[in-house]
């Protein structure tokens, strides 16, 4: 087997100082030596939090078209006959109803 090859490249000075630099240079650090994140995330704003007046009205159109669907296959009280096209249709609804509530704040 042959010897690992040798790593060529790469930083020569340690990480955070620079050459002919006396103390090493910390960019996490400004002059004060106060810690300066660089990960600072903003807060979100209010109006993002809130949702649109429509989606609590889509979820619950959703989950009522979908129970109302299944609970009409089930009586016999669907056009067509019994086919399980109304089950999936029901099915669909309600879980468009679930995944718009997720979305919901």
């Amino acid at each position: 087997m042959a010897p690992p090859k040798r790593k060529t490249g790469g930083r020569v000075t340690p990480k955070g100082t620079t050459p002919g630099a006396s103390r090493p240079v910390n960019p996490d650090h400004n002059e004060s030596g106060v810690v300066a994140s660089s990960r600072y995330t903003p807060p979100v704003p209010q109006y993002v939090k809130e949702s649109p007046r429509w989606v609590p009205i889509l979820m619950f159109t959703l989950f009522i078209l979908g129970a109302l669907i299944i609970l009409l296959y089930y009586l016999g009280a669907v056009p067509g006959g019994r086919s399980n096209v109304y089950l999936v249709a029901g099915l669909v609804s309600v879980l468009g109803g679930l995944y718009t509530a997720t979305k919901y704040h």
